[in-house]
């Protein structure tokens, strides 16, 4: 009688979204699937790769631009820019925005709250 096989254990959601992202980061310029699939640490095919890829670009969250026959990806953000990305994506998905701000808001520890509060009181043309 065989053993059977070990079952994989799933990823955690989201997970490997932020490990194509981080590789993404990690890059010089624009690349291709091929060059995210051979960086990250899991056996993914490539298949595997371009579908999360093409869910992060349908999310904003990467851009890509023709090279050749193929596409080259970078990331549409800096990695706060892509933080506020999932900010906003988990408040869109909630039907009370104000009461998921307000409790947010209270949440925070003093310092961040007192940041957040100079943020929203600064002029949108300054930097």
């Amino acid at each position: 009688m065989t053993e059977p096989e070990p079952r994989r254990r799933r990823r955690a959601h989201g997970s490997l979204e932020t490990q194509v992202l981080g590789v993404l980061h990690e890059a010089d310029g624009p690349v291709t699937a091929g060059w995210v699939q051979e960086r990250l640490a899991a056996d993914l095919a490539y298949t595997t790769v371009m579908t999360v890829l093409a869910r992060l670009l349908a999310k904003h969250a990467v851009t890509r631009k023709r090279e050749g026959r193929s596409f080259v990806w970078m990331p549409a953000a800096d990695e706060a820019g892509l933080a506020a990305l999932k900010m906003r994506r988990v408040l869109d998905g909630e039907q009370d925005r104000r009461a998921v701000l307000a409790s947010f808001i209270t949440g925070l520890p003093e310092g961040d709250e007192q940041l957040l509060r100079e943020l929203l009181d600064q002029d949108p043309d300054e930097d």
